[in-house]
C-alpha cells in the first residue's frame, strides 16, 4: 500500500514550492479543455500527482481527472482550488462598471 502524507504535510509541499514555480507566464484560456490542461502542467511542474492535489484541495482524485481530461461540468469552486493550490493566479478582464 502506497504511503499518503496527510493534508497539512501535502499543503506545506504545496505551498512552500511557489516560490521555485516559473512566474510571469500569462495564456488565455479559452475553454475547460485549456483549463485542466493548466492545472495538470502546474501540478507536474511542482511533483504533484494527482491523488496529492485531490488530497491538498480535500476533494476526489476522480474529480482531478475529470478537471484535467477537461470536463465542462467541473464544479467552479472545487476547479478554483485546484487552481490556486498548484499557483495558477486567474484575472478576471473585461469592461469595468463602477
Amino acid at each position: 500500500m502506497d504511503f499518503l502524507p496527510d493534508r497539512e504535510e501535502m499543503l506545506l509541499k504545496l505551498y512552500s514550492t511557489y516560490e521555485n514555480f516559473p512566474l510571469g507566464k500569462t495564456d488565455m484560456i479559452d475553454d475547460a479543455t485549456q483549463f485542466g490542461a493548466a492545472v495538470a502542467s502546474a501540478r507536474k511542474a511542482l511533483g504533484l500527482t494527482q491523488r496529492e492535489l485531490a488530497l491538498a484541495i480535500n476533494s476526489g482524485e476522480r474529480f482531478i481527472v475529470d478537471l484535467e481530461a477537461g470536463k465542462p461540468t467541473a464544479q467552479l469552486g472545487k476547479a478554483l482550488a485546484a487552481a490556486k493550490a498548484v499557483g495558477l493566479l486567474l484575472t478576471a478582464t473585461g469592461i469595468s462598471q463602477a
